[in-house]
């Protein structure tokens, strides 16, 4: 198992089923919790998993970024994010603000919220979730989706390019498939077509602790067919 004793990580989406996963496997790998989300999601996950610090905060509002600066982390993981299919010819403006607001923007605002404080103590790192559709550049009827999610992938690559000789690096994490949900499963998906939240969020783990010449830059987790 991951040793990360050492490290205090702001886990964004908290109380969805991936940020769930991985916060059992940080909680038992030693890590300290920051937990940020909304609503009764967070709280549930905060009567879960003991936080040093549990922020609710709309990630999409700019003035989220200051109270998230008070906060002192080593690790961002941002899972915040959202689907939606479209037929391309149908989809509109609001559909991309949409898209473009719930992935691309809170993994923004977030990394704007830690990037002072990791530069300041010359070590960081930063894991965007992109999304298999991204990482081969298509997806039917998700354009605004995939997107979105290559603007992550981007972005987090980018960020790692510049900063990496200042001690902050970036990971990008692409689920090559759906993840095993209630609502997936509701959608008629079944177990062999998914990924097991558990083994990406062991796959998370594993990928936090490579040392700086073996770092981890894109990190892409296949279910199981």
């Amino acid at each position: 198992m991951a040793n990360l004793s050492s490290s205090t990580v702001m886990l964004t989406g908290a109380g969805g089923a991936l940020a769930t996963a991985i916060a059992q496997e940080l909680e038992d790998a030693g890590a300290q919790l920051v937990l940020v989300g909304r609503g009764e999601a967070l709280a549930r996950a905060a009567d879960r998993f003991p936080a040093t610090e549990v922020i609710d905060v709309d990630l999409a509002d700019p003035a989220c970024v200051e109270q998230l600066r008070r906060v002192k982390v080593d690790t961002l993981i941002h899972t915040t994010g959202d689907y939606a299919q479209q037929d391309a010819q149908k989809a509109t403006d609001e559909d991309l603000r949409e898209m473009f607001d719930s992935n691309m923007l809170t993994l923004f605002h977030a990394v704007q919220g830690v990037l002072p404080g990791m530069l300041k103590q010359k070590d960081g790192l930063i894991m965007g979730v992109s999304a298999g559709q991204a990482a081969r550049l298509s997806g039917p009827k998700a354009a605004l989706y995939t997107a979105s999610k290559a603007a992550v992938a981007a972005y987090v690559l980018s960020v790692h390019d510049e900063l990496k000789a200042k001690g902050v690096r970036g990971i990008v994490l692409y689920p090559m498939g759906a993840i095993d949900t209630p609502e997936n499963r509701e959608a008629g998906l079944k177990w062999e077509e998914t990924i097991d939240p558990r083994g990406l969020a062991k796959s998370v783990a594993h990928a936090l602790t490579r040392p700086d010449r073996a770092h981890v830059t894109e990190l892409k987790v296949y279910p199981d067919h």
